[in-house]
């Protein structure tokens, strides 16, 4: 299966660099483009192919990704379609908040259009541990479960409808930056009580994972893992109960529906 990415940015390049990590997806067959070489200097040490050209990169590939910003995905369409084989190729577009009514429109050419597919990863894709969205269109049941598997080598997906991406973004996409400005505050947090910075950042850091791993394993509701630390007036509690004063639920959830 061969498969091209338009764009090289932090995203699309985490995408080509994760889906060569995979192990699904060989190195050689994944195409990756932009408008300078250096930019695509970075990807050679992991076998990946590398163009400066986007239409000549679409051509012969099954999947062709749109990983722009949602400003150029209009004229990236325009650029590639007439190069494009509908019949054969898939489409899928990581453009934020573009609808599938435009994006088909642009697409559209002889009254025909390509199997579409929406997939919304973070940039975790890159070391494996990606939350990816994958929304399908109007794609087949057989082509969805195809790009399930291969964002699947690369992290954890969710199906959802097109409705649910916008939430799934500040959720998962955004929701990775969330999640880094609480090991921040809290690396500082453990700078005041007296560990050093790095040190700091290594603890909070295995803490998160720690926390997250066990809700994973367990399949508990967070609140179940976390009276099992809440003894009667401990430390904990009183910890918890600080932060709520301060507005710390209050603060995530208002931060996920400004990102929606």
């Amino acid at each position: 299966m061969k498969i091209t990415i338009i764009g090289a940015g932090n995203m699309g390049g985490a995408t080509a660099i994760g889906l060569a990590k995979g192990g699904l997806v060989s190195p050689s067959d994944i195409t990756v483009t932009a408008k300078h070489q250096s930019t695509l200097d970075k990807f050679s040490p992991y076998g990946i192919n590398t163009s400066l050209d986007n239409v000549e990169a679409s051509k012969g590939a099954d999947i062709v990704m749109l990983v722009v910003k949602p400003w150029f995905v209009e004229s990236v369409v325009s650029e590639i379609k007439d190069s494009l084989d509908y019949d054969k190729q898939t489409v899928i577009c990581m453009a934020a908040g573009i609808p599938s009514g435009d994006l088909l429109q642009w697409l559209s050419k002889d009254g025909k259009v390509p199997s579409l597919v929406y997939v919304i990863p973070n940039t975790a894709i890159e070391i494996l541990q990606s939350m990816s969205f994958v929304s399908p269109i109007n794609a087949s049941a057989e082509t969805t479960e195809c790009i399930k598997k291969i964002f699947e080598s690369a992290g954890s997906t969710l199906v959802v409808p097109e409705k649910n991406l916008s939430a799934g973004t500040a959720l998962a996409s955004c929701g990775i930056a969330f999640a880094m400005r609480y090991i921040r505050a809290a690396a500082e947090g453990g700078v005041e009580l007296g560990f050093y910075p790095k040190d700091a950042v290594k603890v909070v850091c295995q803490t998160v994972m720690g926390a997250a791993s066990l809700i994973s394993e367990h399949g508990s509701h967070p609140e179940a893992e976390i009276d099992k630390v809440t003894t009667p007036g401990g430390i904990t509690i009183k910890g918890l109960n600080a932060m709520e004063r301060e507005g710390f639920t209050n603060a995530v959830i208002a931060g996920l529906k400004a990102s929606k």
